[in-house]
């Protein structure tokens, strides 16, 4: 037999290492998707924390849906971020199905029954929080995770529990980013002077600090509880009566009765169009219709993805400032549709009203309020979480949830280990009149979008007032800015406050900045951007997972 010549060696080691790369990258494919290797192939979450996105997706590994990732986070961000959400307060939950069907479940908190009857002459004249018991809404965080649960859980209820019940008892370091928040003056008194300092603070009644032992014994009981007799126990028994005692004790009105008829609305989501995208939004008294008005208006205009000049730059935020302006006028117009006009907000996503909208928008230049019909604004707020999940069968779920402001009306309760919500608030400057059972207007808006590739992307905001600008600029950079999607919420936005000044995020284009101001618009003086977006997207068999860095997030997946 002939042997191999030297250069035919060569050829043979060549072609051997060449195959070993394909079988490699081929391996490689299999495992993380093709274009995945910095995403996610079968599932992801992003919550607010890695901890907690971690819990999500431990969850997933385990056999559970979406919807019990989304409730584990959830239930882990109670302890981890209590300034945000917990049981003592309510959700709004946008659940896409494997056949493509958005349905939203609204479990925010209700008017009780007896109410005070002058509230809304308590709304603050100037911005602060509104503390005591009498803001206190009916909670529905857990009678909306139990409805969810029944129709889309595979994990048996108590599993979703096990880990925060853990965390709650053994306790945890101080959280970085609520560490970050109490370390502000205002928050450190609202904090010390309340009943919060039960389990925010030391022994000698100064707020925790950095690196300091974060416990909630009570809630980890009340927790137990719920995980082995269901939501029952919070709405119908013990647990409830407790938390009715506690609420009395400070003052407060609900009751029994006020727990026991809590109903959780569940209804379609709203389509809306947007060129190639259809957006599925939740309908009032949520956000959502204000989030398809300002996008509604954008859409029509030229974008430049890639990298668009400063003067293209200035005429799409100046643009976008114009359209928020407008909505700040229209957010009036969202009430609870049981308890007011059903159609008082379809005008917002009526094509013919965003083109005659589109229309009053000058190119180069701004206008006094009045312009905008954006007379006697409410106060900005901030507070909320969110959290985007999706699972390897194709369920998709946006979920937000809040107490309303930080540490909502910063009132604790010690039989049970809950803080309670002060979403009451929300009615003022919004509403000359509530009514018992009302769902107040909000600003949370857990949006899907779909692209007619295919393409799939839950998104949702947090920061109260914020949630809008913070979901409109990220699926506007990403959609057709044509950014990544960790970029495109990553990027500085401007902020357009309730009356109508803008505020830009420190890091934003100073160049583009400085013609905005030339156009006339007013700079104001906001200093806490909590804009914060997670979302989820899949694009091309690949999942991409975002939290926002902004409060030092991290998602997790597989």
């Amino acid at each position: 037999m002939a042997k191999c010549k030297p250069w035919q060696k060569c050829c043979c080691i060549f072609l051997a290492l060449i195959c070993a790369a394909a079988l490699v990258c081929l391996c490689i494919a299999t495992i993380v998707g093709e274009g995945c290797i910095s995403g996610f192939k079968h599932a992801a979450v992003a919550a607010d924390s890695k901890l907690c996105s971690d819990i999500g997706k431990e969850m997933l590994l385990q056999g559970g849906s979406a919807v019990d990732g989304a409730i584990a986070a959830l239930l882990c961000t109670s302890v981890v971020n209590p300034q945000s959400m917990g049981i003592g307060g309510g959700s709004i939950l946008a659940i896409r199905n494997k056949t493509g069907n958005v349905t939203v479940y609204n479990f925010r908190e209700t008017v009780p029954k007896l109410f005070k009857t002058n509230l809304l002459s308590d709304c603050p004249k100037e911005f602060r929080f509104s503390t005591g018991s009498q803001w206190i809404g009916v909670p529905g965080e857990l009678r909306g995770y139990e409805a969810v649960h029944k129709l889309y859980g595979k994990l048996p209820w108590a599993k979703l529990f096990e880990p925060t019940i853990k965390l709650a008892r053994k306790g945890i370091p101080m959280p970085p980013y609520l560490s970050q928040i109490m370390s502000h003056s205002f928050v450190k008194m609202h904090v010390e002077n309340s009943s919060l300092c039960e389990v925010l603070c030391s022994k000698n009644n100064v707020s925790l600090g950095k690196e300091e032992i974060l416990k909630f014994p009570k809630l980890a009981e009340t927790m137990e509880t719920i995980a082995k007799q269901g939501a029952d126990a919070f709405y119908n028994g013990k647990i409830g009566q407790d938390l009715i005692q506690d609420i009395k004790n400070a003052g407060g009105t609900l009751s029994m009765e006020d727990l026991r008829s809590f109903k959780v609305q569940v209804g379609n989501a709203w389509t809306v169009p947007l060129g190639n995208i259809r957006m599925h939004i939740p309908p009032p008294p949520s956000g959502g219709p204000l989030l398809a008005f300002i996008l509604g208006i954008m859409k029509d205009y030229s974008f430049t993805a890639g990298s668009p000049n400063v003067n293209e730059k200035i005429q799409m935020y100046h643009h976008y400032i114009e359209a928020v302006k407008f909505a700040n006028g229209q957010k009036k117009s969202i009430r609870d549709p049981i308890f007011s006009d059903q159609k008082s907000a379809n005008h917002l996503v009526d094509p013919s009203f965003i083109n005659r909208i589109r229309k009053m928008i000058s190119p180069n230049s701004t206008h006094e309020n009045t312009y905008y019909n954006n007379v006697e604004p409410p106060f900005d707020n901030f507070g909320t979480t969110h959290v985007s999940v999706m699972d390897q069968n194709g369920l998709v779920v946006s979920a937000t949830s809040t107490i309303n402001q930080l540490f909502g009306g910063a009132v604790y309760s010690p039989r049970t280990g809950i803080i309670l919500n002060n979403e009451l608030a929300d009615f003022c400057k919004r509403t000359t009149t509530l009514q018992a059972g009302e769902r107040p207007p909000s600003s949370m808006a857990p949006t899907i979008l779909e692209s007619k590739s295919g393409g799939v992307l839950a998104i949702g905001g947090s920061g109260g007032s914020m949630i809008t600008t913070a979901m409109a600029l990220s699926i506007i950079n990403h959609l057709w800015l044509g950014m990544s999607l960790k970029d495109a919420i990553a990027a500085p936005i401007v902020f357009v406050d309730s009356e109508n000044q803008v505020n830009f995020e420190p890091g934003f284009n100073e160049n583009v900045r400085d013609g905005l101001k030339a156009f006339g618009h007013k700079v104001g003086n906001w200093n806490f951007f909590l804009n914060v977006v997670n979302a989820v997207g899949t694009e091309n068999g690949c999942i991409s997972a975002i939290s926002d860095n902004r409060k030092l997030g991290k998602s997790a997946g597989y």
